[in-house]
């Protein structure tokens, strides 16, 4: 059976610091304003701590797991029969993760939490990194989802030559200071993978005066630019075809040739 193609919404936005309702209420409107019914989309991606900004105050900012977040999510993917993914400070049992939520319109879900901790931050200090990668498929697509400082690790973004995922994608929040770092590395990714490759990020300035400028993008196989954001507030939606994908494995098989690993257990 012929893959469908699959539609896309990154969404782009300023977030405001440590107010978790507040960014969950800016976010409905936007989706609302862009996505008007149900049925738009298949994918919504949030940025990288959407309800708190890139914070390493996990004692006073964590939701419990699980929180009011993930319940807001499972409404926004019921309300447009698409999933939603973004990641969020999370405590559970006694530590604290940066935590990717995978929420299917039926209110189940999955977590990823984020493997490579930023170091210049402190955020090694403050949260547990993950020992695992999450691979999802949805609606004949194979997807694999990660958050921002794991871009800069090829390894564990890499692509099994023999089982490979389709779209890989990352939630961040990049300083702009490294934005043209951002975008040579989303590049890279999607060229070296063999796949469609999304990365959203932040918008503004958060709480210790760390400036955004968004930058977020959709990138085909080659490593050229299918859709961007620059730096506007935005719900970009862009349909992948999957035609292009499959015939350019088939006529290029790059990943075929690529080394076999094992990745060791990160825990």
């Amino acid at each position: 059976m012929m893959k469908k193609d699959l539609t896309v919404s990154l969404v782009q936005t300023t977030l405001h610091w440590h107010q978790p309702a507040e960014n969950r209420a800016l976010i409905t409107e936007l989706l609302a304003s862009a996505l008007p019914e149900k049925g738009l989309t298949d994918l919504i991606v949030l940025p990288e701590m959407f309800t708190t900004g890139f914070s390493m105050e996990a004692e006073a900012q964590a939701e419990t797991f699980p929180g009011p977040t993930l319940d807001w999510m499972r409404e926004q993917a019921a309300r447009y029969d698409a999933v939603v993914t973004g990641s969020v400070l999370t405590r559970d049992g006694s530590c604290f993760y940066n935590r990717l939520f995978w929420v299917r319109p039926d209110g189940s879900y999955s977590a990823y939490d984020k493997r490579h901790l930023f170091r210049l931050a402190g955020e090694h200090l403050v949260y547990s990194a993950g020992t695992s990668r999450l691979l999802e498929e949805w609606r004949g697509w194979r997807i694999r989802p990660l958050i921002c400082y794991d871009l800069r690790f090829p390894v564990w973004s890499r692509n099994d030559r023999h089982d490979p995922y389709d779209l890989l994608l990352y939630v961040a929040n990049w300083p702009q200071a490294r934005a043209e770092i951002w975008k040579t590395l989303l590049r890279a990714r999607a060229i070296e993978n063999m796949a469609y490759t999304l990365g959203v990020n932040r918008l503004g300035t958060d709480g210790i005066g760390q400036e955004y400028s968004g930058q977020s993008a959709l990138l085909d196989i080659h490593g050229e630019y299918l859709a961007q954001a620059g730096n506007l507030q935005t719900v970009l939606t862009h349909t992948l075809q999957a035609g292009p994908l499959e015939g350019y494995r088939e006529q290029l098989p790059f990943l075929l040739d690529a080394d076999d690993f094992m990745l060791k257990d990160c825990g």
